[in-house]
């Protein structure tokens, strides 16, 4: 936890920019019975009743100190997926940059062995080498600042029901285009010092 702390205290910097990584699912769901629209003193009407039409993975990269976050929308989640997510987050947005430190969970798809799953050696090695990762600890995803964006994502984009993954590709997109234009940063305020008191039960107690 803390040498994530210490890693949110870098300032800003185009060469060694910070990021943060999440993923998650979101099911695909189409309406049983047509929606009421909404009218002038009523809300719009939705029938509880729907139909499952898959699962799609959603990939998040956030720069927080840039105000910057690129999104992909996938059919799977595995570790193929994700070695592609990384290199076209080094190659596309960050080919500058002389390392990219990457702040992400402990997920078992995202370990460097998933780039030589992915890409012939030599390549799987240059992606690898752009990086510096930096995981969070078990039971401290709230630590990822992609996490905040994700739930924003959720909450403005994807809080209704969509059954076409191209639909939800070209509507994520669109998000994260307005939202990259209002270069919205996050403001993160928990420190180290922070930890060491409000979770002091979390650190082993020592006694002289």
């Amino acid at each position: 936890m803390e040498q994530v702390l210490d890693v949110y205290k870098r300032p800003y910097s185009k060469e060694f920019p910070l990021i943060c990584m999440d993923e998650s699912p979101k099911q695909l769901i189409k309406e049983t019975r047509i929606a009421i629209p909404m009218k002038p003193g009523q809300e719009a009407r939705q029938d509880f009743e729907y139909e499952r039409c898959g699962v799609s993975n959603i990939f998040m990269a956030s720069e927080p100190l840039k105000g910057k976050r690129y999104v992909k929308v996938t059919e799977r989640k595995t570790k193929v997926d994700w070695a592609i997510f990384i290199r076209e987050l080094a190659d596309n947005h960050y080919k500058t940059a002389i390392k990219i430190t990457l702040v992400m969970d402990n997920l078992n798809t995202h370990k460097p062995a998933a780039f030589y799953e992915a890409f012939e050696p030599k390549e799987a090695k240059r992606v690898w080498d752009r990086f510096e990762f930096v995981y969070t600890p078990k039971h401290g995803s709230w630590l990822n600042m992609a996490e905040i964006e994700l739930h924003v994502l959720m909450g403005q984009c994807l809080n209704r029901r969509i059954d076409n993954l191209n639909i939800m590709k070209e509507e994520v997109k669109a998000w994260e285009t307005h939202r990259n234009n209002k270069d919205a940063k996050i403001n993160w305020q928990f420190t180290t010092q922070d930890a060491r008191v409000k979770l002091k039960k979390l650190y082993p107690s020592i006694y002289s």
